[in-house]
């Protein structure tokens, strides 16, 4: 008998045994599907992290606003510290960021001619301070100058730009033969458009952030931006949309064959908006240019390392002295940052304004 219970003994512990191990192996399998953050070792369904740098493409809206952009040593501010897969990103000025796009569609266009190296080889110092000693040593005298004005409607003695008016008679009694285009975000050319209407010149202002608002006096809106390519869509598209344009289009769609004020703040497009124009031969259709130029990081689409960059900085600029810009008047910004270095007496934005020498008024 005792032999018997024993075997029976045996026999229910090992049909215990063969239920029990299935529940077991299932239940694992469930609290692995379940359990947050749980993932298989050597699985191939792992997500890829995409990094994207200015250094191969165009970067971020200026840091105002959508994004903060951190500024790096290889030419520019990242984006995004990780993002999942691909992306494209149209900021409120219209652009879009994807650095495929550029290879996509190819770099299209001629470039400026790059300057020598100021110190005959790369150094950032050595560039960055001839560049910031061109952009701070005016180069033009005027006899009669437009500033801006203080909320009292009085001229102020140090504004952010200034403007030549030799010959005019002001305040103007009635429209001038003069046209004034303005190009900024948020409502900070304020302080221009109401000059621009005060010294008689038929005013346009673009902002394609903002919706039509009443404006202070005869003022054109349009909800439209610069580019320094010609648009995907047709060119004939109207201007109430926001598609970015070149200047050159927008201002044949206007019917202006040239243009006597214009003020930019292009919030870090300045530099291929520039170089578009001295290619396509715009600078010379412009009188005069208030431009606010922003050096936290290198600008849309332009690649290479700090030196390089600034090197092609100054470029861009010598490319208007040799089409006749000369500097009238510069005004410092806030910040003391270029391209990610603090530097003493320097500042990270300038507000240039130029004349055009070459310009018949």
């Amino acid at each position: 008998m005792q032999v018997g219970s024993n075997s029976d003994l045996r026999r229910f512990l090992l049909r215990l045994c063969l239920l029990v191990l299935p529940l077991f192996l299932v239940l694992q399998l469930l609290v692995g599907l379940k359990v947050p953050n749980a993932r298989r070792v050597g699985s191939s369904e792992e997500f890829g992290f995409t990094i994207i740098s200015i250094a191969s493409g165009r970067g971020a809206i200026s840091p105002d606003k959508s994004f903060q952009a951190r500024a790096a040593e290889s030419g520019g501010p990242e984006l995004w510290d990780e993002e999942v897969g691909p992306r494209t990103v149209s900021g409120p000025n219209g652009y879009e960021d994807e650095n495929e796009m550029t290879t996509r569609q190819g770099r299209a266009g001629r470039q400026v001619e790059l300057q020598p190296w100021a110190a005959g080889q790369p150094s950032f110092t050595a560039e960055v301070e001839r560049f910031i000693s061109y952009i701070t040593t005016p180069q033009a005298h005027c006899t009669q100058t437009l500033v801006p004005a203080d909320p009292q409607g009085e001229r102020t003695s140090e504004g952010l730009w200034t403007l030549c008016v030799e010959g005019w008679t002001l305040p103007a009694a009635k429209l001038q033969s003069c046209v004034a285009y303005s190009f900024s975000l948020g409502q900070k050319d304020e302080a221009f458009v109401k000059r621009m209407l005060w010294a008689g010149c038929e005013v346009h202002q673009f902002d394609p952030g903002r919706r039509q608002l009443p404006a202070p006096g005869p003022v054109h809106r349009h909800h439209t931006w610069l580019d320094w390519r010609s648009p995907r869509d047709s060119q004939h598209a109207a201007l109430r949309d926001a598609t970015p344009r070149k200047l050159s289009a927008i201002m044949d769609a206007l019917g202006h064959g040239k243009v006597q004020f214009i003020n930019a703040d292009l919030e870090s497009a300045e530099w291929k908006v520039l170089e578009s124009w001295v290619m396509d031969g715009t600078l010379g259709r412009i009188q005069q240019l208030v431009l606010t130029v922003h050096l936290q990081w290198a600008g849309f689409e332009v690649g290479g390392n700090n030196a390089e960059v600034i090197r092609f900085w100054y470029s861009v600029i010598q490319a208007l002295h040799m089409a006749g810009f000369r500097l009238l008047h510069s005004f410092q910004g806030p910040g003391q940052t270029i391209l990610g270095h603090t530097l003493p007496d320097m500042h990270s934005t300038y507000t240039l304004s130029w004349v055009n020498t070459r310009a018949h008024h």
